[in-house]
């Protein structure tokens, strides 16, 4: 059984400058990446301001709705919560979602985050996602790294596959590592024959991508493919590139 499956942070739907809605090209993007499962970054549950402001452009839905459609079936999971709304994590889905829960592992007040775990129903099993969205400091990346690690110790069986997806802020790639030892897992850009080259990709900013902030690990599944979109197409869409991964199930 084959799985196509994409990583995105969707920048709140907005762009960078002036903050003009991109919700609809968006999801005219996602469509085209024909992908089973989507794990979804900075995804806006709600925002009355621009709700108001832009009314002809932001749709009535929260985001993960909207951008799921009639196609897939979506989770979502509250992280930053303000005055006029809320972001968060949130999973696209056309296998059924038979549960989902939402980690707080915000490590200060001034940066909110969650690790999303969703179960989801195939006819060959289930599969435990986790979208994730690390912090922006080192030491902080570092405590949510091991909550992610005792998270999924926690809810997955060592021989239940599993995929974990999101922006790790890893620029440094130092985190790779704790994952695949403590949990097995294998990142979709990892050279298989040569262990040096276990380096993720690059993809921010989306134009002409440097920084390896985004990552794919699996458990349980044979990677055929993996690729960055990146370009002046995805760079009108957001500030990070998508990756993109044919993933067969083992």
């Amino acid at each position: 059984m084959e799985l196509r499956i994409a990583t995105y942070n969707i920048h709140k739907g907005v762009t960078s400058f002036r903050g003009v809605p991109r919700v609809h090209a968006l999801k005219q993007g996602l469509a085209s990446m024909e992908a089973d499962i989507i794990f979804l970054q900075e995804v806006q549950g709600r925002h009355d301001l621009n709700a108001v402001r832009h009314a002809h452009l932001w749709p009535e839905q929260a985001q993960h709705e909207f951008l799921a459609g009639d196609s897939h079936h979506s989770a979502y999971g509250e992280n930053a919560v303000y005055d006029h709304g809320h972001h968060g994590n949130a999973l696209l889905s056309k296998f059924a979602i038979r549960s989902s829960r939402n980690q707080d592992v915000s490590d200060h007040a001034f940066e909110q985050r969650g690790i999303l775990h969703c179960v989801l129903q195939t006819e060959k099993g289930d599969v435990h996602c986790y979208v994730v969205h690390l912090g922006l400091f080192n030491g902080g990346r570092r405590r949510q790294n091991q909550a992610l690690i005792e998270c999924v110790k926690a809810s997955a069986k060592d021989d239940e596959r599993i995929i974990i997806a999101g922006d790790f802020n890893d620029w440094g790639n130092r985190l790779g590592g704790d994952l695949r030892t403590h949990l097995g897992v294998q990142e979709v850009f990892d050279s298989v024959d040569d262990p040096a080259l276990q380096v993720p990709a690059r993809t921010f900013p989306a134009l002409i991508p440097w920084l390896r902030l985004d990552r794919i690990y699996v458990r349980g599944f044979a990677v055929h493919d993996a690729q960055v979109l990146h370009g002046a197409q995805w760079a009108r869409l957001s500030d990070h590139a998508p990756i993109v991964a044919s993933l067969e199930m083992q």
